[in-house]
């Protein structure tokens, strides 16, 4: 596993009076099917009341935003968002949905069972805990020295940070690589909260499942809807130049078989069957 480069030393945190922000590199499969594990960096920040874990790309547009006075960037998304309330099993869900955001929430208390194995990291003794989560089996190494229940996605509730995450066959591996200590909580209200500036629309659990078949069935049907004649060559998908209204038919199809071969979500027993 890659060693854990840590900015500053954890054991000196005030972890009551001010924000603790944990990096986790993810590496990860879009496509089960294939060996080639691609890479994304996420926040956690575990703040004096609550919990978000977001991507990384959304701190990168939330400084766009700040520095032009609007939303008008953004970045991210290709995993919900989560917000909760410090040693909660209640996650509010934010996620993107053909260009539109929602939010759901969910009970996700994960049942560890501790091990007594332990290994060294640089300086610090971890320790093993197991558990099913999801439709897969994961493995985590935590450090109970660090007063922090809190670990990447919605895997919380050991005693202790963790800082190694994998499901058994390695389909994603999260790695804590960095940490800084923040004076205040940061404000997310931009990039996590809100999409360009709009506020999600609450939805249960069946109607995101609706929404992302419908989706699937139509993946272009916004850009269809939007496209005219007059159009020509200002419109490109998938790197195609759309000169006629046809042309969605066969980049819909293709888009489709996309998205069954990526369909390889975190949480498998949730995955949508196309």
């Amino acid at each position: 596993m890659k060693r854990i480069l840590l900015i500053m030393v954890l054991m000196s945190f005030c972890f009551n009076a001010q924000t603790n922000r944990f990096i986790y590199e993810l590496q990860f499969k879009r496509d089960s099917t294939q060996t080639q594990l691609d890479k994304l960096n996420f926040v956690l920040d575990v703040n004096p009341k609550d919990v978000k874990f977001y991507e990384y790309y959304y701190l990168e547009s939330d400084s766009i935003n700040k520095v032009h006075g609007n939303y008008e960037n953004q970045y991210g998304g290709e995993f919900p968002t989560l917000k909760r309330e410090r040693n909660s099993f209640k996650n509010k869900n934010y996620e993107l949905i053909n260009f539109d955001m929602f939010t759901y929430t969910t009970e996700d208390k994960i049942n560890w069972k501790l091990s007594d194995e332990t290994k060294k990291m640089g300086d610090y003794t971890l320790q093993k805990a197991t558990a099913d989560f999801g439709g897969r089996k994961w493995t985590a190494w935590f450090n109970k020295d660090i007063n922090i229940s809190e670990g990447p996605y919605k895997f919380n509730g050991l005693p202790g940070l963790i800082f190694e995450l994998q499901d058994s066959k390695s389909n994603f591996i999260f790695t804590l690589v960095k940490n800084r200590k923040l004076k205040e909580t940061y404000d997310t209200s931009g990039i996590v909260e809100s999409f360009y500036g709009r506020k999600p629309l609450e939805i249960s659990e069946k109607i995101r499942q609706k929404k992302k078949k419908e989706f699937f069935n139509d993946p272009l049907a916004n850009m269809r809807n939007n496209f005219k004649e007059n159009m020509q060559g200002q419109m490109f998908v998938m790197g195609t130049k759309i000169t006629n209204i046809e042309q969605f038919n066969d980049l819909s199809k293709k888009l489709q078989e996309m998205l069954r071969k990526i369909n390889n979500p975190i949480e498998l027993d949730k995955a949508i069957k196309y």
